[in-house]
């Protein structure tokens, strides 16, 4: 089995590059396609409120047999629970939801910069979480610079983390280099663009030349790059493919036709204007 790369936070929590996401994984098949990743050999598992399968998640961790140690386990912050102590209930639901005594990591799911809460007021709310010792580090979730200096200015707290859509469509380079000068380590999620990127000449080129799918070319080229990535399936064929990532490197040249590839096409919601909050 793999050994999974980690990388250091800014608070010395050492968190896998490579994770499993379980974005959109009805939670009726969320214990099998989870328990399934830590078979394979996934030891960081990225879920979040929203996705309305915690639950499912704690259930596998536990029947896993891994240690609960071992596991790497990220939550979000629904956006509807932004003022502060909606925001420090829902973290407790989150808890007990996955039936943990303590979670890795916990970000604010979106900025929602135009609803009537502050994402300051949000972020220091997260603080606190992180303060009682209940959670090993806490960050953000698509925020951008403008977002993030904010929180410069008024908080105490750097985030850990900042999870962005990032993919040969959408490099986000401007915001991986901020995150980078400030010792925020940057998520890829969406990292092959729903599918996307998978048919691009470019890609399909590169996965002749190395002898390896399109996906697990795009996937080592978000490793190569630095950023946590944490790729979706339910097969567990597809699973295993795109575990298999650290038997191989692509060259400069590679790397450089995958990033020249960006065209600025987002796959999901932009973060100055998104709004969305459940009712």
């Amino acid at each position: 089995m793999a050994t999974v790369p980690t990388i250091r936070l800014n608070n010395g929590v050492e968190i896998p590059q490579l994770g499993f996401g379980v974005y959109q994984i009805p939670p009726e098949e969320t214990v099998e396609a989870t328990r399934t990743a830590l078979e394979v050999g996934y030891r960081h598992i990225d879920t979040a409120e929203m996705y309305g399968n915690e639950k499912e998640v704690g259930q596998a961790v536990r029947e896993s047999g891994v240690d609960r140690s071992e596991v790497f386990v990220t939550s979000k912050l629904n956006n509807g629970f932004h003022r502060r102590d909606d925001a420090l209930r829902a973290f407790d639901q989150t808890l007990a939801d996955l039936g943990f005594d303590q979670l890795d990591l916990f970000l604010v799911h979106w900025p929602l910069p135009t609803i009537d809460v502050d994402y300051v007021e949000t972020w220091k709310a997260m603080e606190e979480i992180y303060a009682s010792g209940r959670c090993r580090a806490v960050g953000v979730s698509n925020f951008n610079p403008h977002h993030l200096r904010r929180l410069f200015a008024e908080s105490e707290l750097r985030p850990a983390v900042n999870q962005i859509e990032v993919h040969p469509y959408l490099a986000n380079d401007e915001v991986r280099a901020f995150d980078a000068d400030h010792e925020i380590v940057t998520e890829a999620w969406s990292p092959i663009a729903q599918g996307k990127v998978l048919g691009d000449p470019v890609v399909t080129r590169i996965a002749e030349k190395t002898g390896r799918t399109p996906a697990q070319v795009v996937l080592r080229w978000h490793v190569q790059r630095g950023d946590v990535v944490f790729p979706k399936s339910v097969t567990r064929s597809r699973v295993e493919e795109n575990f298999a990532l650290f038997d191989f490197e692509l060259d400069t040249g590679d790397m450089a036709a995958l990033t020249g590839l960006d065209r600025g096409e987002r796959t999901g919601p932009d973060p100055d204007t998104f709004d969305y909050v459940p009712r």
